[in-house]
């Protein structure tokens, strides 16, 4: 099991709670991020959105990009895995942007979470054109094909209906082999049937390890379908690690006193339109992004290792976590749950 978490690029992720003290800040990002390799986690998210999704379009967020490429040169092990939208970049001009990010990390430690946008508000006050979701991912589907052909090979060509481009460069080529890996996830048919024939990895929102298991099952029989190699398979998830289950149970209670006043509720509202989930959300569910309290990663020491056991037999290869605040929880977490992973390894 590889352990990542979210990089708190909006300055927390809970909805209820004001001021987390994660502030969306460089300086916060560094210092959790030159930590987080000192404490074994192998993996970083960071989310890309112009305006804040959880604290209210008013407030700071960090730019994935920039802030990406600055951590790269600051860290020496972790990956970086940076989400991309194509409604805001450019199939080449990304293309170029990551394999230089790639040369500045080295081999293995960059790769990109595409996400087809789903915030009408956002796209309109950056002027960006909103699409439909299916024609969303019809847009996707070109765009990774740029991408895909850029990195490998010179003198592209390419015309579709959103992308057109002629005998296009890119030097150097990104370093890592065959191609940065790629991760998306989604629930529609139409996201589905794109991750897997074109990407790399499935990424998937909280859900408890039963539920994860049949949405791998499923990803593998079109991936084999298709004659491609296995996927990766990430989940993300809300963590609440504490000595008893009811000192965890308490924490929960705290992080979804929902108020429906709190400045994330129409940009929370706005997600739910513009996605074709598997199930209904619940306001609980919006108390913390991405469904992440599903997961059940909430309890005792004991109760979240054996809870990641259940994932690991699932078929989950990464668990992409969240907890506030950041690196309080998550020098917790390591010294309580990973460390323990580390240990069965070896005596394995």
């Amino acid at each position: 099991m590889r352990f990542g978490y979210w990089l708190p690029v909006f300055g927390g992720w809970l909805r209820n709670v004001p001021d987390e003290g994660m502030h969306a800040t460089w300086d916060y990002a560094k210092r959790l991020a030159i930590r987080s390799e000192q404490l074994g986690y192998d993996l970083s998210l960071i989310a890309e959105l112009n305006l804040n999704d959880i604290k209210g379009i008013q407030a700071p967020s960090l730019d994935a990009w920039s802030t990406a490429a600055a951590l790269m040169a600051v860290t020496e092990r972790i990956e970086w895995m940076v989400a991309v939208r194509p409604t805001f970049h450019a199939p080449a001009l990304l293309a170029k942007q990551a394999a230089n990010i790639d040369h500045i990390g080295g081999a293995g430690r960059l790769s990109i979470n595409v996400v087809s946008s789903w915030w009408q508000d956002e796209a309109q006050k950056y002027g960006v054109e909103f699409e439909q979701h299916d024609r969303r991912y019809h847009r996707t589907s070109e765009w990774l094909d740029i991408v895909d052909a850029l990195w490998s090979k010179d003198g592209v060509d390419y015309q579709g209906e959103f992308y057109r481009i002629k005998q296009s460069m890119l030097q150097p080529k990104p370093l890592t082999k065959p191609r940065p890996t790629i991760y998306a996830g989604g629930e529609s048919e139409a996201a589905k049937n794109l991750i897997a024939s074109k990407c790399d990895a499935y990424l998937m929102h909280g859900d408890p390890p039963e539920r994860v298991a049949a949405k791998i099952q499923d990803m593998q029989a079109r991936r084999e379908r298709l004659g491609l190699t296995p996927m990766t398979f990430g989940v993300a998830a809300y963590v609440v690690t504490r000595a008893t289950e009811q000192e965890a149970l308490q924490e929960v209670r705290r992080i979804t006193d929902v108020k429906q006043s709190a400045l994330g509720y129409e940009n929370y509202q706005q997600w739910l339109s513009g996605t074709q989930l598997e199930r209904q959300v619940s306001l609980e569910d919006y108390s913390v992004s991405n469904r992440g309290l599903q997961a059940g990663l909430i309890g005792s020491h004991q109760q979240v290792q054996d809870r990641i056991g259940e994932f690991q037999a699932a078929g989950v290869d990464l668990l992409l976590l969240q907890c506030s605040p950041q690196i309080e929880e998550m020098e917790r977490f390591s010294e309580c749950v990973i460390r323990h992973f580390g240990q069965t390894s070896s005596a394995g």
